[in-house]
This record gives structure tokens, C-alpha cells and sequence, in this order.
């Protein structure tokens, strides 16, 4: 018999980011299970993404102020809370499973754990995950396959996004490091994924990332670019994170892959486009293409399925002819993202209908 305090967590976890549902097997409370002891859970389900100084907890709670602060500190250490460290004062607030619990298990991830997550992606979360792609990450296309008489925004441009950071923290991408210590990972670079402002300094404080300079960073983005991975930042145009991402192993783009129609579903401004017919049937683009949205015709040329397409570019940059070019979307597609992750959360949570 499930104890409800893991049932209530769990309906907790469902009402953050893009939720996380109950599945039929059950293997959600495992994952629960694994994470918290019934003391954490109460704790957490006593909490939520404001943040909140031990102080305040504690006398919210009745509880005695050293236990509450130590309590709080050790869930933080192990990646069940979120802290801000400001000065003298550490600040504390509940996460959802993801971007938040799953994510910061990076350096402490076992086998087990990385077996009952990818279960439950398949059973439960990729679901979650197809409904809430478009205001979780976007899409930001590869900077050379875009024509430069085409606009495109500043927030369009990965570069640009580690410009105006000024502390980049990159970590291990938790999604590759999921399947790499179950043995089946892609071998694509594993040390993807960007952190900024207080998520990068949580980062920093657990040991989980590395801070970098600009010029590493975009040396990173480069060496990603070339395994053919997708840069996707947080759906905001000041994100707290820019991930990379292979179909292979990423939850969200995996999620998305299996979905009939990607290009439907994900936030991007721009499409791939046949540009001329000089296509001699290498298949490279092929290889690149992370939503199989290219295919081979009768006569050997290739094809785009519009509706499979997410605007990522990596197929361009590959075709040894430019038979390919990325364009922009009709105007009436072309979407601006919410301002910050705050406004980013607000639509998650209106398009789900928490608010």
C-alpha cells in the first residue's frame, strides 16, 4: 500500500513545470521513495518555490530553528531543494522533478535510479513532456545556417545569450549521464549543459558544474554543434539554462520525437527549406536530422516533412551542396518568448490549467 505521504508528494510535484503524473505502474512513488525519506517529504510538502529563510520556516512550522536549518541543508546537499547562498543567508524553496530533482542527482546518479527514470519516462513523463514542450525549451538554430537576409532576433542566437551572462557554469547533461551509467549511452559530449545567474551558483556551491569563461563556453557550443546536438534554451528570453541535446538520449527531445508531429508541439521560428536541386543523395543530413524529418524520394533526392521539422539547422550546416537553407516561419507562426523564466512558469502553469 503506497503511504500517502508519497501520493501527496507526488500531486505536489504534478502542479510544478511540466508536472509529474501518476502512472499506472506506480513507478512514480519509487522514484519517491528513492529520492526522500518521510521526514524530507513532509518537509518539502511544507514548502514551496518561494524561497524562505530557515528562520521562517522553522517558526511557520513550530519547529526548533537548528534542526529546521540543518534538515534544510541536507535535503539541498542532496538535490531535493533548491538554495540560494546571498551573504550570510541561505535561502530555501521547493523544485519540480524537472528541471529541478532529476537534474541535480548529475553527480550522485546509480544505475537504479537512471532505470526507474527512464521507465517512468516511457510510461508516464515523455506525455508530460510532448504537452509542455513548447513553454519548456525552444529551439535556437545553428548560427552559419541561418542566410543573413533573414531577421533573426537576438534571442535566436545562443551566442549571444552567453554574452549577456555574466557567470556561465557548464555541467554533465543529466539526460546522456541517465543512460551512459545503464550502458547504453550515444557517446556524444556528455559536459553540455549551461547554467546561469543563481542556478549556475547552485551548481557551483554542490560541485555539480564547472564555472567557465565566455570563450570556453562558446568553444563548448562549437563542439556541440559539431556532434549534432540541439541547443535548447529555457523558453524565455533571459533563461536560466541552455541545454544540448541529442534525440538519442534527451527526455524532452526523445519526448518529442515520438510525437506524430514535432514541428507542432516545440517553440521555434524557423523551418528547414529545399533550396535548390543539386541534392546527390549523400543521406549526411540524414544522419543530423534529430526528429527524422528528412527521407530519401523514389529518385534518391531529399525531402522534408514539414510537420517533423523543429528549426534546428544542424541538417543544413552538413549538406556538402547548400541543397538545404533554414527560413523563417509565415509571419503569422513567428512567436517572441516570455521575458523571464518567472512569465515562462505563469504560461506553463496557465497552459495546463493550474492558474
Amino acid at each position: 500500500m503506497t503511504n500517502p505521504i508519497y501520493r501527496l508528494l507526488q500531486e505536489r510535484l504534478d502542479l510544478y513545470s511540466m508536472g509529474f503524473p501518476a502512472a499506472e505502474s506506480g513507478i512514480e512513488i519509487k522514484i519517491l521513495r528513492y529520492l526522500f525519506t518521510e521526514e524530507d517529504a513532509k518537509l518539502f510538502l511544507a514548502l514551496s518555490p518561494a524561497l524562505e529563510i530557515p528562520e521562517a520556516i522553522a517558526e511557520r512550522l513550530c519547529r526548533p530553528l537548528a534542526e529546521t536549518a540543518t534538515h534544510l541543508e541536507q535535503m539541498a546537499e542532496k538535490g531535493l531543494l533548491f538554495r540560494l547562498k546571498k551573504e550570510k543567508t541561505n535561502r530555501y524553496g521547493a523544485i519540480p522533478f524537472v528541471h529541478g530533482l532529476f537534474e541535480f542527482q548529475v553527480k550522485s546518479l546509480e544505475p537504479d535510479f537512471a532505470r526507474m527514470v527512464g521507465n517512468y519516462f516511457e510510461e508516464a513523463f515523455d506525455q508530460a513532456m510532448q504537452k509542455n514542450a513548447e513553454h519548456f525549451l525552444r529551439v535556437i538554430p545553428v548560427n552559419k545556417s541561418i542566410d543573413l537576409t533573414h531577421h533573426v532576433a537576438n534571442y535566436e542566437d545562443a551566442i549571444k545569450i552567453l554574452k549577456r551572462k555574466e557567470r556561465i557554469v557548464v555541467a554533465d547533461c543529466i539526460c546522456r549521464k541517465r543512460t551512459e551509467v545503464i550502458g547504453q549511452g550515444c557517446g556524444k559530449t556528455l559536459e553540455a549543459c549551461f547554467m546561469f545567474g543563481s542556478m549556475g551558483q547552485y551548481y557551483l556551491d554542490k560541485k555539480m558544474g564547472r564555472q567557465v569563461s565566455l570563450d570556453d563556453a562558446i568553444e563548448i557550443l562549437k563542439e556541440c554543434r559539431e556532434a549534432g546536438l540541439v541547443t535548447q534554451p529555457a523558453t524565455a528570453q533571459n533563461p536560466s539554462g541552455m541545454c544540448n541535446c541529442c534525440g538519442d538520449c534527451c527526455g524532452v527531445l526523445g519526448a518529442i520525437k515520438k510525437h506524430p508531429t514535432p514541428g507542432a508541439i516545440v517553440f521555434s521560428n524557423h523551418i528547414v527549406n529545399i533550396a535548390n536541386h543539386e541534392c546527390t543523395g549523400c543521406e549526411l543530413c540524414l544522419e543530423r536530422c534529430q526528429m527524422d524529418a528528412l527521407v530519401m524520394n523514389d529518385h534518391g533526392v531529399i525531402e522534408i516533412l514539414e510537420n517533423r521539422c523543429i528549426g534546428c539547422g544542424l541538417c543544413v550546416t552538413t549538406c556538402p551542396v547548400e541543397a538545404l537553407e533554414l527560413i523563417d516561419k509565415p509571419r503569422k507562426d513567428l512567436r517572441i518568448p516570455p521575458a523571464s523564466m518567472g512569465e515562462q512558469m505563469m504560461a506553463m502553469a496557465q497552459s495546463r490549467g493550474i492558474l
